[in-house]
């Protein structure tokens, strides 16, 4: 029970995200929008440092001096990993026209929503492994620790629901069903790569420190590489700084207070 709400609470938070679509008649304002992508921007961070970079350390401490390189290198092939499923899956960004990946012939709703789900990819494993560890009672794992992993991936995955739903209604692009559906199926990949992670619990633990770092350079990939320059660009750019500052500030205390 523990651990299907556990793997649960990241979905819940994206479709209580779209579910705006309801409530709010247009668009998020801008200024508003810079500082929840800030927000989640801190959110992924700490909860890439101290939920997975620094227990795959841990874990690894029997290597001594050399207990940095299972971090290092999943750290590594996390970035490069995203880096190549950014340059082929087919999506596109709300601020933009041009599609990016492999050209296709999909629908533009249906782009924009692989958008968001590309970035939900390393949240979903993020959660996964974290589980796994704990069901092999992983010392360096607890259950407060996981929830709060998934509490603040959940946080920041509200807004990110309401980003995606609310412009395609509000620019008739569709219905308001149709909207919150398409904003609750960007989040369906979390639930269902932490399942297909745990199911592989015999064959993760071995490599359990890798694959925690491998989620955080995923993390960090999407923030450098979409949330941050999105959350920069134009004016009002402090609103973001601001909103990322009290991310972190909030997914740390969770981490530490928690775990």
């Amino acid at each position: 029970m523990h651990i299907t709400l556990g793997i649960l609470i990241p979905f819940i938070g994206t479709t209580l995200g779209a579910a705006c679509v309801f409530f709010l008649k247009k668009q998020i304002k801008p200024l508003v929008q810079k500082g929840l992508l800030g927000f989640a921007s801190g959110v992924m961070i700490a909860a890439s440092v101290w939920s997975l970079l620094i227990p795959a350390i841990d874990m690894s401490v029997d290597m001594g001096k050399l207990s940095f390189i299972p971090a290092v290198v999943g750290f590594a092939i996390g970035i490069i990993f995203l880096l190549l499923m950014d340059k082929i899956i087919p999506h596109l960004h709300l601020d933009s026209d041009k599609p990016e990946g492999l050209k296709s012939g999909l629908k533009k709703n249906t782009m924009l929503v692989m958008a968001v789900t590309l970035h939900n990819i390393p949240e979903g494993m993020a959660v996964g492994v974290v589980f796994a560890g704990l069901i092999t009672g992983n010392n360096n794992i607890t259950l407060a620790g996981a929830y709060a992993l998934s509490i603040g991936i959940a946080i920041q995955n509200f807004p990110e629901g309401a980003i995606i739903s609310l412009p395609l209604k509000s620019e008739g692009r569709t219905s308001r069903k149709k909207a919150f559906l398409l904003g609750t199926l960007s989040g369906i990949v979390e639930p269902v790569g932490a399942v297909l992670t745990i199911l592989l619990t015999g064959l993760v633990v071995p490599v359990l420190p890798y694959l925690l770092a491998f989620a955080a350079g995923a993390m960090v990939y999407v923030v450098v590489e979409e949330l941050i320059p999105e959350a920069s660009e134009g004016e009002h750019s402090n609103i973001a700084t601001i909103g990322f500052a009290v991310g972190f500030l909030i997914m740390m205390t969770l981490d530490v207070a928690l775990g």
